[in-house]
Formats: structure tokens, sequence, C-alpha cells
């Protein structure tokens, strides 16, 4: 597998545009038909109001994209950084980094749309030449797969961090002298081990991990969400919003549901971006605390 995804690495983005088109997103959406029945049941219960040929449009566009997603990450194991600069545009690096000064570390909250893999180029925009960004992830079962992952997500700069590993990590990272960002996914479904809080959200009662809240308010990091938009196929933009400098003065919960209400609105925008294959709403309340 990972000899395949070099030797695909090396192929034209509009080469393998061309392989999505005609090989992979039929593979996919008409014969594998991958969680074909959670996306559908996803879409229907987040948009009640839209109707099915509406929602089947969004349905296909997204099955597009994410086959699109699926090659696009394996391109960016060779893309230079002059193209990545071109195919991913940041906007307001300036207030992660006059954040990061404030409080020394910042939380940035991701979600899994658009192409959140190649958010790692990040690291590569700092004007301040100390600042760090960090990834935090989950390690894989299958430990040749971790390795492969962990590999793709480092090329593009920044340090991964293991999820298990992450308040160890960020006790160390509070005693450094260099400023740094921590780019969390905070969308996943929560485990009934998790701390998790309830919100409305796409019209329906979802639980929120709200661990993003817990560390920002224990270490007083800044807190900004990465909203994810893509203009065109291949390039992405990525805003940070503020969403708190000041963490120890914000309710519980506030964070996290201000979190929650800008990635419905992200997502309302272009629907097609967000990973609706993730069972997402497999677990209710009666579920989670029973």
């Amino acid at each position: 597998m990972h000899f395949l995804i070099r030797i695909f690495s090396l192929l034209p983005l509009s080469v393998l545009y061309m392989i999505s088109d005609v090989i992979l997103y039929p593979l996919v959406y008409y014969v594998a038909r991958y969680r074909l029945k959670v996306v559908r049941k996803n879409l229907r219960n987040s948009f009640p109001n839209k109707s099915s040929i509406e929602l089947k449009a969004i349905e296909k566009r997204f099955y597009h994209h994410f086959s699109d997603l699926l090659l696009e990450v394996v391109y960016g194991y060779r893309a230079s950084a002059e193209e990545m600069c071109e195919r991913v545009v940041f906007e307001n690096v300036d207030l992660v980094e006059d954040l990061a000064a404030q409080t020394h570390g910042v939380i940035a909250y991701l979600g899994h749309i658009g192409n959140w893999e190649w958010i790692a180029d990040l690291n590569n925009r700092f004007a301040n030449p100390d600042m760090v960004e960090y990834n935090v992830y989950r390690r894989l079962k299958n430990p040749r797969s971790d390795k492969m992952m962990l590999e793709l997500r480092s090329k593009r700069g920044g340090e991964c961090i293991e999820k298990s590993q992450l308040l160890r990590k960020l006790v160390l990272l509070r005693r450094a002298a260099h400023p740094f960002v921590v780019g969390m996914l905070a969308d996943q479904k929560p485990s009934k081990r998790s701390s998790y809080i309830w919100t409305e959200f796409l019209h329906q009662e979802t639980a929120f991990l709200d661990g993003s809240e817990v560390i920002a308010q224990k270490f007083g990091f800044a807190a900004v969400y990465a909203h994810i938009s893509s203009p065109n196929r291949g390039y992405y933009r990525v805003r940070f919003e503020l969403i708190t400098d000041n963490p120890s003065a914000m309710p519980p919960q506030t964070m996290t549901n201000r979190y929650a209400e800008l990635l419905e609105q992200n997502i309302c925008a272009q629907p097609e971006q967000w990973l609706w294959t993730h069972n997402r709403w497999k677990w209710g309340r009666a579920e989670l605390e029973g």
C-alpha cells in the first residue's frame, strides 16, 4: 500500500481527478455503495426542509468530493511548498500568531470538512519562525497503516501528537519557549467513556466532545475556529475565526456550543464538503447515558 501511495503521488493532480471521475467515484458510489445508508440518513435528518431532489444532488456531490479527497491526500505526499501555497490559502494567520503571543498556545477547532489533512501546511505560513503547529491524531489499529498516515500528515510540517499523549505533551509545551497552535478535530462521535455535552446541531440533539474546551480553560489557551471552504476543485480557503482569547472567563460549555454553531454554518454553506459517511448520530442520549 505504501508503495502504491508513492507511485500515485507522482501523478499530476489532473490525472488523479480523471481517475476519481472515471474509476473511484463510480466504484465507491454505485458499486460499493460505501456507507450510502448512513449518508442518506444523515442528510435527511440534517436538512429536513430540503426536497429529495436537493438531497440527492448533495449526496452525489459529496461522493465526488470524497473520492477527490482520497486522492488529494495521496497527492499531498509530494506536492511542492509553492503548489500548496496556491491550493490552500490561509486567512487571518496573524490572528493565530497574535493570540499565541498573548497566551503562549492556541487551540484551533477543526472539522472533517474540505481537505482537513492539507491544513497541516499552516506550519509553513507563519511569519514568526518560532511558531509551531501541532496536530492531534488518533492512532490506527493497524501499525503499518498508522505509520503510513503519520508520515502523510507529517509531510507538510509541524508535529503530530497521539491523542493519549496530548495532556503530557501540553504540559511540556507550556514550559517551552516557542508559541504554538494545536489543531483538534472536535466533531467526532463521542465514545461512552468520553466527556461530552449535548447541543442542537443540524436539527438534531448531538453530543460533542468537550476536551478542547477543558484543555483551553485548564492551560489558558486562546481558541479559534478554522472555517474551510472550497472555491474550486482542489483549492481550499481556511479562515480563522476567534472563539475566545480569555477561556477562563467563558461559562462552561460556551466554547463547545460556539464551535458547534460555527461548524454548522460552515457545513450549510457547502454541505457536500463534510464527512457524511461518519455515523455521527449512532448513539442518542439513551445509548450514551444508559
